[in-house]
């Protein structure tokens, strides 16, 4: 089995810049597993909130995490910053597949990649509803084939 290669930034749509944290690093003195996730996370959720398709506080609809994934392919650290490269590589009837990259400073390929599915879902019933229009809009210019 051949292990898999880091992408370059040119493989994502959009980035969003995050900041590691103090406590993001472990007693390894390197960025622990776990806060990758949490970036992928924020990335993801930040870029539907600034393109007003989500509502964390008030929308009848909400998108919950049912999958996910990462590999990793070099260390991260506070105080790096972290440019998160998203893309969408699946557009369902109510969900989404989403690619994150997460590249440290200025490097040019990826620390990180990995991917989660969001399914998108009434608030209250926590029942899948189909993407609406403003959804699928705001996701079209991330999908890649």
């Amino acid at each position: 089995m051949s292990r898999a290669i880091a992408a370059d930034r040119a493989a994502y749509k959009v980035f969003r810049t995050l900041t590691t944290r103090w406590a993001d690093n472990d007693i390894y003195g390197h960025m622990n597993n776990v806060v990758h996730y949490s970036l992928f996370d924020t990335a993801v959720n930040g870029f539907l909130i600034e393109k007003g398709v989500l509502d964390i506080h008030g929308g009848g609809r909400i998108f919950v995490v049912v999958e996910t994934g990462c590999r990793y392919f070099a260390e991260m650290a506070f105080p790096d910053v972290v440019h998160a490269g998203i893309r969408v590589a699946r557009l369902g009837g109510s969900s989404a597949r989403y690619e994150v990259g997460l590249f440290r400073n200025e490097e040019p390929t990826a620390a990180a990649e990995g991917y989660f599915i969001h399914v998108q879902v009434d608030r209250a019933t926590r029942r899948p509803l189909a993407l609406d229009d403003e959804t699928r809009l705001a996701l079209a210019p991330l999908t890649v084939d």
